[in-house]
């Protein structure tokens, strides 16, 4: 559509206007220059209950609430401060994946869906920087109810079979038993949330003594945060309703992408496990100062090549504009959803060469990076609302890629020459469509 309409185009949508973005010149104009007229972000029927109507971060408007919640969440999550920090668990849990593949004799041979223990290590990075615990398997009763969950409401809020009532609003009735399973799956995560995590993390605080010295996890400056009143109960737990969402499955979605890629691009493989075998000798699996300053420089470009392709947010988190606003020319109507279209300023011919095919040599001897100072590559978005999991999702996708390659030859199944990169697509979202079998090859 933006091919045939342009760089800004409007759909009517019932009563929702929909403002397409699509060129970098006018993405700038969305998120930067125009940052706090556009910054606030779109209200849905599903969305409201999953949010407790906007009591988060990611998804409420501009705003007092939304520069609090901002503030309070990046102390604990979003700074270099905290990568220095909690790198040495992201290694430890990558070493737990290439130890649990090693033991898996069907690994080496037939293959295994290796998503599944990725999906697992992915939890374990972010719950131990959230309240310091962590999952033994992916049998844990706990974290299968968790995962469940999640899934549940991921389905649900992707999902397009509710658009009809969101657009049209005398159509909601009809919805009621769809808004009806929403509820419910909310209130059976918040209240897991809070009795398994939130409450144990209460009581193991409350029996440290004054004196001793305990290093403080996620939720622990949350609760502080809490205790000086700046928020409330219902913002811890969607603090965390949004770090299950926003900064897991994403990352994993990312990093599933990444494995497709080096299975099926055996040279691109090859030669990412020989740049690091060079830079960093051979047995010295990467750490996160690696990924610094381009010192890896494929690996580094290879990550962004994936983020660019297989963008796992590609038209970002929908803008909106509080009130009547102008866009290039153009009358925006307040309340307008504003979808950046990223993938395709990502993927436009004009701005990139040959851009279907996944080419990590686009980036060597760019400058270009994923921190949205380049509006033609805008994965974490840019501005006031970019994606702050940008500090953790970049370091980790190296960590996690590397040290498989390091660690073993990937490969497609027997009998199968390329794995399915077959994409699905979601209301935010660009997944990969089959978790295919991996052959984790060990290399000795």
């Amino acid at each position: 559509m933006a091919e045939k309409y342009g760089d800004v185009f409007m759909l009517r949508m019932g009563q929702r206007n929909l403002v397409v973005v699509s060129s970098p010149e006018v993405a700038k104009d969305v998120l930067h220059t125009q940052g706090v007229e556009f910054g606030s972000r779109t209200r849905n029927v599903v969305f409201d209950i999953f949010t407790g109507n906007g009591q988060d971060m990611v998804f409420t408007v501009y705003g007092e609430h939304w520069r609090r919640m901002r503030r309070i969440m990046t102390v604990p999550f979003f700074t270099n401060k905290v990568v220095q920090t909690a790198r040495f668990a992201w290694e430890n849990e990558a070493d737990h994946v290439i130890k649990d593949l090693k033991a898996n004799p069907e690994a080496s041979t037939s293959g295994v869906v290796i998503r599944r223990r990725l999906q697992l290590m992915m939890y374990n990075i972010m719950y131990r920087l959230m309240f310091d615990s962590r999952f033994e398997s992916e049998d844990d009763p706990l974290y299968v109810k968790l995962k469940a969950l999640n899934g549940e409401r991921s389905r649900l809020s992707q999902s397009f079979d509710y658009n009809f009532g969101d657009f049209i609003p005398v159509l909601r009735p009809f919805l009621k038993g769809y808004l009806k399973v929403c509820q419910e799956v909310k209130d059976r995560r918040l209240a897991l949330f809070k009795d398994y995590f939130i409450e144990e993390r209460k009581k193991m605080l409350s029996v440290v003594s004054p004196t001793e010295q305990v290093e403080k996890c996620g939720m622990d400056h949350i609760l502080d945060a809490q205790s000086k009143g700046e928020i409330n109960e219902d913002n811890v737990l969607y603090i965390v309703e949004n770090i299950n969402v926003a900064a897991i499955e994403t990352t994993l979605w990312s990093i599933e992408w990444g494995v497709a890629e080096l299975v099926n691009n055996p040279e691109m493989q090859k030669r990412v496990r020989a740049e690091l075998d060079d830079t960093l000798g051979k047995g010295n699996l990467i750490t996160e100062p690696d990924t610094c300053n381009n010192k890896l420089p494929y690996l580094t470009a290879f990550v962004k090549e994936i983020m660019r392709l297989h963008m796992a947010i590609p038209l970002l988190v929908p803008h909106m504009n509080l009130h009547d606003a102008k866009l290039v020319g153009y009358d925006i109507p307040a309340e307008s959803k504003i979808l950046v279209n990223a993938w395709w300023i990502a993927n436009n011919p004009k701005y990139w060469d040959q851009p279907e095919k996944f080419m990590p040599e686009r980036f060597l001897n760019s400058t270009m990076d994923a921190s949205g100072n380049d509006f033609r590559f805008l994965p974490f978005g840019a501005g006031r609302r970019a994606c702050p999991g940008i500090i953790i999702a970049i370091p980790l996708l190296s960590i996690v890629l590397g040290r498989l390659v390091q660690s073993f030859e990937l490969l497609p199944p027997p009998g199968v020459k390329k794995v399915d990169v077959t994409e699905k697509g979601g209301q935010f979202s660009l997944q990969i469509a089959t978790h295919s079998t991996i052959v984790t090859r060990p290399i000795t």
